[in-house]
């Protein structure tokens, strides 16, 4: 894989996780007081960064090939996850999602806890909530920069695709101190679901022992022909729901 396609696929999944991430916190700051949420994000951020020095060098002791299939099998699944659901959100049979929305549901949930103070920490609420979301959001953050850095050996430049997603999209939404909700974060999902499921693909079958016809540039055909598939399910169950509709109003009249 060539270092652009790798920069790119961190780049987009890490970005559609710190946009998640971001508004969470941003939820808790402006609703709690930044103190107590950024020092839950001080706390995460340390977390993860034990998670990745102990999980990078164990992954990279990992003989090749079958670090290759364990990582793409992994990456298969979550992909495939990935993908499902904006196939699904695409189509209409599952609802967007709404940053915005997700926003407000926080913002109220946050004015209405109670202030509770524990050791260093004088608000546990927005501490937590904080916590929570960067820690599960940088899970799989570290899970994607680990996996795409370590088999293709460049840890580097897939930490650097990461952490420029994350200080654009901290950045922006500092700026503007609401949700990126104009991030059209169903559609990155769509290509991050796509990039994930053709990579996960590739390395597990090279992983497997196959080689792919012209290497590394089969992703050059990979990646389009598990778009066009799944663009083929979008415009099947757009068509489904439009005739399920269409029976259901003759029914109901």
């Amino acid at each position: 894989m060539s270092g652009t396609a790798l920069l790119l696929a961190v780049f987009l999944a890490c970005a559609v996780e710190a946009v998640e991430a971001l508004t969470v916190v941003l939820a808790a700051g402006v609703t709690r007081g930044w103190r107590s949420p950024l020092l839950g994000v001080g706390a995460a951020v340390l977390a993860l960064a034990a998670v990745v020095a102990l999980l990078g060098p164990a992954v990279g002791r990992i003989p090749l090939g079958a670090m290759q299939l364990v990582i793409g099998a992994l990456l298969l699944v979550f992909g495939l996850q990935w993908l499902r659901k904006a196939i699904l959100r695409a189509s209409g049979f599952k609802a967007r999602h709404d940053e915005d929305r997700i926003y407000r549901e926080q913002v109220t949930a946050a004015a209405t806890a109670s202030h509770e103070s524990r050791a260093f920490v004088t608000d546990w609420y927005g501490f937590t909530l904080a916590f929570k979301g960067v820690l599960l959001e940088g899970l799989e953050v570290a899970f994607i920069v680990v996996t795409f850095g370590s088999v293709q050996g460049r840890i580097g430049l897939a930490s650097l695709g990461a952490a420029a997603a994350v200080v654009l999209v901290v950045a922006v939404g500092l700026l503007v101190r609401a949700p990126l909700a104009r991030v059209p974060e169903n559609t990155m999902k769509f290509a991050v679901g796509v990039l994930l499921t053709a990579f996960g693909a590739f390395w597990g079958a090279e992983g497997a022992g196959a080689e792919w016809p012209g290497a590394d540039a089969a992703l050059l055909v990979l990646v389009p022909g598990i778009l066009a598939v799944s663009l083929a399910y979008v415009a099947l169950l757009r068509r489904t729901g439009a005739a399920a509709r269409s029976d259901h109003a003759g029914v109901a009249s």
